[in-house]
């Protein structure tokens, strides 16, 4: 699959770097944003940074500028790569494609494009089972996986239908989402309604009301949004089959799962256990299931202990390169 960023206009506006509010200090001096063509969608990412290459893929409903507080203290050490997947935030919004398979391809396609071989990987929530069929699919691509706060249908038990309402009130939207049209006739119009709940009964450090209305403006900001954000949930079936596949080649990079107190918990731990054999367990105590919004310093503790070895091997790989290079 083809790639390129060659000829692409500069994402500007609402989505992009230049739009983003309460950003970090100093953010725009190091991350921009970039459109890329994979041949099949445009996606649109946040790069920047030096060392070795950090995907980061985030979950619904958010864009890249849920890991904002996070990317300037990694690019220290990594180059960063935020992406907006297949369907939300600037990029393309097609009609399908949302099985996690097809949407690790596109970040295949993305990190190849920026000329990254090998990469290290870290999903939340949606962006999890993505990150984990992207590690299963291409093995040889990644180095490190770190994956929080989501079910991995096909892999490990489906949450029950009929659970404690305490815990409804935080996942009932997984077969809501799934629904076939019902959904976007009911929440067209209500999105403050419908996502402003979602962000808060699933916190326990309410996120900010900018952020929050950051990310519902973007799911306005187009007629395709809507769908686009539903189009992970309508894919689980077909994403379920290809994780029941996948189970039979087990993970051999190592593996770091995180699960929020008040939320996944132990849960993630559990489903990668039985899909890796190098697994390390977190769980981050006293937040929600929005853990790089709520807790990112002790997020970004646990990634830079879990990352060094990456880290340094990159940081070695580099100096043997310049000690060679010809003078």
């Amino acid at each position: 699959m083809s790639s390129s960023s060659t000829g692409l206009p500069t994402p500007e506006g609402p989505g992009s770097v230049s739009g983003a509010p309460n950003l970090p200090d100093g953010f725009a001096d190091t991350f921009t944003s970039r459109y890329f063509d994979t041949g099949e969608v445009r996606l649109h990412a946040v790069t920047g940074g030096e060392g070795p290459p950090l995907l980061l893929i985030h979950g619904w409903p958010q864009t890249w500028y849920a890991w904002r507080m996070l990317m300037p203290e990694l690019a220290r050490d990594f180059t960063v790569v935020a992406v907006d997947q297949r369907g939300i935030g600037l990029s393309d919004k097609p009609a399908d494609g949302y099985d996690t398979g097809t949407l690790a391809g596109d970040l295949l396609a993305l990190m190849e494009a920026l000329g990254h071989e090998r990469f290290a990987v870290y999903g939340t929530d949606t962006g999890m089972p993505i990150a984990y069929a992207l590690a299963a699919d291409h093995p040889e691509r990644v180095e490190r996986l770190v994956v929080s706060e989501a079910p991995l249908p096909g892999v490990a038990p489906s949450p029950p239908l009929l659970v404690p309402a305490q815990r409804n009130e935080r996942i009932w939207h997984i077969a809501f989402n799934r629904a076939a049209e019902v959904n976007e006739r009911l929440v067209r119009g209500r999105e403050d309604i419908f996502f402003g709940n979602e962000f808060a009964v699933s916190a326990v450090k309410k996120l900010p009301d900018e952020a929050v209305d950051y990310y519902v403006d973007m799911l306005t900001s187009d007629e395709h949004a809507l769908r686009g954000s539903f189009g992970w949930y309508r894919a689980i079936d077909a994403t379920t089959a290809q994780n029941e596949r996948r189970r039979s080649r087990r993970l051999r990079m190592p593996v770091l799962a995180i699960g929020a107190e008040y939320s996944t918990g132990e849960g993630v731990g559990i489903a990668m256990k039985l899909a890796a054999d190098d697994v390390q367990t977190l769980v981050i105590p006293g937040v929600g299931h929005w853990v790089a919004e709520e807790a990112p310093e002790k997020l970004l503790a646990a990634l830079t202990e879990f990352l060094a070895p990456y880290r340094d091997a990159g940081a070695s790989a580099h100096e043997t390169h310049e000690r060679s290079a010809p003078t």
